[in-house]
């Protein structure tokens, strides 16, 4: 306890009982022990209390991520995909095809270079 012996907590207690007299250190000792319970109770409600904010965060989280998941077959997937992001992508890609460097293009620049 604190690293202290039974000699160091013999000495204390010997100048308390001197310096408090034999009537004030019940009191003293009294008043220490409910301080003691009080902030036992107290650091025990807050660690409850953080374990159930944990508890309900990991839930939340769980749900998340439950919710995210990726469809399991081919058929579920296909009917979450939208037609009309499928026609845009379709569109992208046409386009940078269009504007792709053709190999005749490329021979005739070399050739004008040269």
């Amino acid at each position: 306890m604190f690293g202290i012996g039974m000699t160091e907590m013999i000495i204390i207690a010997a100048v308390a009982l001197v310096v408090l007299g034999p009537k004030k250190l019940p009191d003293l000792a009294r008043s220490l022990g409910k301080g003691f319970a009080e902030f036992k109770r107290a650091t025990n409600e807050l660690k409850s209390t953080i374990d159930l904010e944990t508890r309900k965060e990991e839930e939340r989280y769980n749900q998340q991520t439950k919710d995210q998941t990726p469809p399991a077959d081919a058929d579920e997937a296909l009917s979450q995909v939208d037609p009309e992001e499928s026609v845009e992508s379709e569109t992208v890609m046409s386009a940078e095809e269009d504007s792709a460097v053709k190999p005749e293009d490329a021979e005739d620049e070399f050739k004008h270079n040269v």
